[in-house]
């Protein structure tokens, strides 16, 4: 299942680098410095476009974190089609590449997502998926993909 995302250096503003310490999250792609954001992070945090502004928030339910929330990292597309959630936001996550079982693949404008506040007002991001189409299974072995923004891989 899609486990991160990278963005590049540039795309990540200082402000936030340094206020949630994001040095530790830099490395280098052919020549090309980006911020990744991995689900076995031990702080599980997305980039998304809220409020008019890039922002960092939780990346999914882990047990423990929130009693109101599912404890998952995504959502099913099919799932918000239904009406499954209540009070939702709907974010896109910016990315250069994404990540699903080992495969790294380009993405072009972002992946789609949604905000959610716990009972606490922790703004929660779930990845919106969807049946992988052939190709997407074919390569990463998932039977799962991320709706991405204006593309369909």
């Amino acid at each position: 299942m899609f486990s991160g995302v990278a963005l590049a250096l540039g795309e990540v503003p200082l402000e936030l680098i340094d206020r949630h310490g994001l040095g530790r999250r830099v490395y280098e792609r052919g020549g090309e410095r980006e911020v990744r954001f991995l689900l076995e992070d031990r702080e599980r945090l997305l980039p998304v476009w809220l409020d008019g502004r890039l922002q960092l928030a939780r990346w999914g339910n882990r047990r423990g974190e929130s009693r109101s929330l599912p404890p998952t990292a995504w959502t099913w597309l099919a799932t918000l089609e239904g009406g499954g959630w209540e009070e939702w936001e709907p974010v896109v996550i910016p990315a250069t590449v994404g990540l699903d079982r080992g495969v790294w693949f380009r993405v072009r404008e972002g992946v789609r997502g949604i905000a959610v506040r716990d009972e606490r007002g922790v703004v929660t991001v779930y990845v919106v998926v969807e049946p992988s189409t052939h190709y997407y299974q074919v390569m990463t072995r998932s039977a799962w993909m991320p709706t991405l923004v204006g593309e369909l891989i």
